[in-house]
């Protein structure tokens, strides 16, 4: 593949607009030149001054896209300039460092050539790393994600790992790219998807014996399944996925992987923000009750720690037939809740709706106890036979021990999930009254008696 900054000379129109702080050249008929330029995480958007003389019109476009392809026949020398898809409305041609999106009716709403290069080309020693997650990473048999939003430099630390892995490690490095536009060592080889499929080319990649695979955009949920059989295949597996976090990223994986493989399939994750490490988590797996459930409870729960501190920020565990996400930190809820317990009222509320089709309110009056507060004539349906519901409910969230009483009864500073808080209040008053009635017609009859 191509090196960084390296391209055939291309025409000279699109030449004089690629300056040298350009990282992506947008041009659509009818409309000015635009170009998003900068260093990463600081891309500013605007016209090209000077370059709209009214004629980017679709036959000038066509005409440079045409030129490209030209381009690309006369250099089939260069393993770096070719044809990566073409379809009815699209093409996505690499020529060097430069990858060149085309499309046009019917696919899109006018023609548009949408060219993007790298920002910079940078090593792993250029980052601010802690020399423990050097060694984390130098130990190639593992699951890695790399995170961030688009420009966050995510895919240029993929390259300096890639590189250094390749370099001073001395691992077997090959990539999966949909399309191919890592920059990378002409020694390490870039795989696209085999007749379409990235399945396909997973098969290949175990054939090849590579020490480590660099999986460029994991976005839709299949490309989550192939990263995690690729990984449980015992290849060392880095993938790079849109997110706004590092939590966000894993939890793009849950429901996609037992939750008992997860730690397995992905141990490390590395959050970037303008080109710089803002937050490395790692994954481990244990069995223990999730923090604020009993002892007798213990489950497999996966910590989410912060690395290198070792700090413990959220648990994973199956919780009901949800798995749950839960911060560690008791003010992560807010309103002095532990998110163990918010957790448990929210899942109490949902299953009560799904039930008997009411509102309640939940009041925890300990760790380990709440009272529940439903409609008076719901009380015993939500109970059960024998208190089988209430046993159920409480087996279901972990052992929490449960008692049940009317509206009449729940106290106002109580939040109501599951309806209109309004319409309890009118209930409340409404079973009060009906108390107060029943109270005065018993003393009433107690009087005729006598």
């Amino acid at each position: 593949m191509a090196t960084f900054s390296s391209h055939p000379a291309l025409p000279e129109l699109i030449e004089n607009l690629l300056e040298d702080d350009v990282h992506t050249l947008f041009l659509k008929a009818e409309c000015a030149p635009r170009t998003k330029a900068g260093g990463i995480g600081n891309l500013k958007l605007a016209d090209v001054e000077g370059a709209d003389d009214g004629e980017w019109d679709t036959l000038r476009l066509e005409s440079l896209q045409e030129e490209m392809l030209t381009i690309i026949e006369e250099n089939r020398d260069r393993s770096d300039c070719f044809l990566e898809i073409d379809r009815k409305g699209c093409q996505v041609i690499q020529l060097g460092d430069l990858r060149i999106s085309c499309a046009w009716p019917p696919f899109a709403d006018a023609r548009e050539i949408t060219i993007v290069r790298p920002v910079a080309k940078l090593s792993l020693s250029d980052y601010e790393i802690d020399p423990k997650l050097i060694a984390r990473l130098s130990d190639h048999h593992r699951g890695v994600f790399i995170c961030g939003r688009p420009g966050s430099g995510k895919t240029t630390l993929a390259q300096a790992i890639a590189e250094y892995l390749d370099e001073d490690v001395g691992a077997m490095v090959k990539t999966m790219e949909a399309p191919r536009d890592l920059q990378l060592a002409k020694r390490i080889t870039q795989y696209a998807p085999l007749e379409g499929d990235l399945e396909k080319t997973a098969e290949i990649i175990f054939l090849v014996r590579p020490d480590f695979v660099i999986f460029d955009e994991v976005r839709r949920a299949r490309d989550f399944e192939i990263f995690a059989d690729v990984r449980l295949a015992g290849v060392g597996l880095l993938g790079v996925t849109h997110a706004n976090s590092a939590l966000e990223a894993i939890q793009r994986l849950i429901g996609k992987v037992e939750l008992g493989l997860v730690s397995q399939v992905l141990d490390t994750i590395l959050h970037v923000e303008a080109g710089a490490i803002s937050q490395v988590l790692e994954l481990r797996m244990t069995v223990k009750p999730p923090t604020g459930m009993q002892e007798e409870l213990a489950r497999p729960v996966i910590e989410v720690v912060e690395f290198p501190s070792g700090r413990i920020t959220h648990e994973m565990f199956a919780f009901g037939s949800e798995i749950a996400v839960v911060p560690v930190d008791p003010s992560a809820s807010g309103g002095g809740v532990t998110p163990m317990a918010a957790l448990a009222r929210d899942q109490l509320v949902h299953r009560i709706r799904q039930w008997v089709g009411v509102q309640c309110g939940v009041k925890f009056t300990s760790q380990g106890s709440a009272e529940i507060y439903v409609p008076k004539g719901m009380v015993s349906t939500l109970i059960g036979k024998g208190g089988e519901n209430i046993r159920s409910l409480q087996d279901e969230l972990g052992g929490l021990r449960l008692s049940v009483s009317s509206f009449r009864e729940m106290p106002e500073d109580v939040q109501v999930g599951g309806g209109d808080h309004d319409e309890v209040q009118d209930r409340r008053a409404s079973e009060a009254k009906a108390w107060e009635y029943s109270r005065k017609g018993r003393k009433g009859s107690k009087g005729r008696r006598r």
